[in-house]
């Protein structure tokens, strides 16, 4: 049973959070600042963490960068901030993934399974036995490190989220092939989560601004109007 620490000044979301997950298997430990949530953590780590930016006493910021001094557990940052400066120096300080509120917990649930699953074949990667999926991908100026959820093109590091690594990786895959948002979305999220196609269509869109960050010439990603997008290596 996997341990997951909540991290969050709002008692609402802790309670509701806490019990989505008991109920999907998972222990659960709650903290309502990050000072309280680091003295726990100094004596015994969780095998993932969830964690709000905005706290008394110590921020999920600080909380991050105290963290990552001694683990690479996987962390999901909740918060209510709407500014993409603050998730894109989130990234690049170490965290998994960026859950936006409000969010659907069932969604914040498969984007935990899927950090806990990369985490399993870190494991399996340090024992050697590394499976064939889990290998870096190079596609053109396109570098890929599922592992160790690296991107670079043209050499550049490109902090992604959990779900726009697995929509490039998709992509990238097989190179001039299309995929359509349905595919796209069995690959981002699990059968049971729901989502409309202008959820795929805004990832997409971030996704490729965090590209043309690293090169403002970056077209590998076509969009095929009315049939999805193809990703064309140069």
């Amino acid at each position: 049973m996997s341990k997951i620490a909540l991290v969050d000044d709002d008692r609402n979301i802790l309670t509701s959070v806490a019990m989505t997950l008991e109920a999907e298997g998972f222990e659960v430990e709650t903290y309502n600042d990050g000072q309280a949530a680091l003295d726990a953590f100094n004596k015994k780590l969780p095998d993932m963490a969830v964690l709000d930016i905005k706290m008394p006493r110590m921020d999920g910021m600080d909380l991050l960068q105290r963290l990552r001094q001694k683990t690479q557990m996987p962390v999901i940052f909740l918060t209510s901030k709407d500014d993409e400066i603050d998730e894109v120096l989130g990234l690049r300080m170490g965290a998994d993934d960026y859950v936006k509120k409000p969010f659907s917990q069932r969604l914040l649930v498969e984007r935990i399974r899927t950090l806990l699953r990369r985490q399993d074949a870190l494991k399996s990667d340090e024992a050697g036995t590394e499976a064939p999926e889990t290998k870096v991908m190079d596609r053109g100026d396109l570098r890929m490190d599922p592992l160790r959820h690296a991107v670079s093109w043209k050499g550049k590091d490109v902090s992604l989220t959990v779900t726009e690594f697995l929509l490039l990786q998709a992509l990238a895959q097989r190179p001039g092939f299309v995929k359509s948002r349905d595919q796209l979305m069995d690959v981002a999220y699990d059968d049971q989560v729901y989502v409309d196609d202008r959820t795929i269509d805004s990832h997409i869109k971030r996704l490729r601004k965090k590209m043309r960050m690293a090169d403002g010439d970056f077209a590998a990603i076509e969009t095929l109007y009315g049939i999805g997008y193809r990703y064309n290596e140069e």
